[in-house]
């Protein structure tokens, strides 16, 4: 198994995180009747890594296309900033800014979300549905370099497949990205 803790159809691990905003977010409040969401989208992601940055603008068009289907994504940033202070909550609340993002940024100062998911890499994705299950696990496409080359949009085929009431083809891809970083 890919992500050595979370099984397809695991329930969603707990997380009550800063947002950029200075909020607190819980795992629970996307997912309260009131918020009608049918799938909730974890990235485990950062400031510095090329990877990331390659894929933010994919990651926003997501959120924006989605949104109105019930699908929200949330970014955590579990990465130490002791040795890349690019991944601060100061710097994350900048990038959150200047990209102009479409989703909360979460900022995971004790590594134990990034944990409990068994989450390895950035950008590392997990799909929940409206029941909290995991039912994709993996990367968001197979081009980080060239959007325009894309030929497996993994993340979108996903969420269409899931929303039209259809089985997930690939319900598992390896992610790929920079390793999470660490604290020692």
């Amino acid at each position: 198994m890919a992500t050595g803790k979370l099984k397809i159809g695991d329930k969603i691990p707990h997380f009550n995180l800063i947002n950029v905003d200075g909020k607190f977010i819980s795992s629970e409040e996307f997912f309260k009747s009131s918020q009608n969401i049918k799938a909730l989208i974890v990235i485990f992601s950062c400031n510095h890594c090329p990877y990331v940055k390659a894929y933010e603008d994919r990651i926003i068009a997501i959120q924006k296309d989605y949104y109105d289907k019930g699908v929200r994504i949330v970014a955590i940033n579990s990465n130490e900033d002791k040795n890349y202070p690019e991944d601060s909550f100061d710097e994350m609340i900048k990038r959150s800014k200047e990209k102009n993002y479409n989703f909360p940024y979460l900022r995971d100062e004790t590594q134990k979300v990034a944990k409990s998911f068994g989450a390895t890499h950035t950008p590392e994705v997990f799909v929940f549905d409206e029941n909290q299950k995991l039912i994709y696990y993996g990367k968001i496409d197979d081009n980080w370099q060239e959007p325009d080359k894309v030929k497996n949009n993994y993340l979108r085929l996903a969420l269409d497949e899931y929303l039209s009431g259809k089985e997930i083809q690939f319900p598992e891809t390896y992610s790929i990205g920079c390793t999470i970083k660490w604290k020692q």
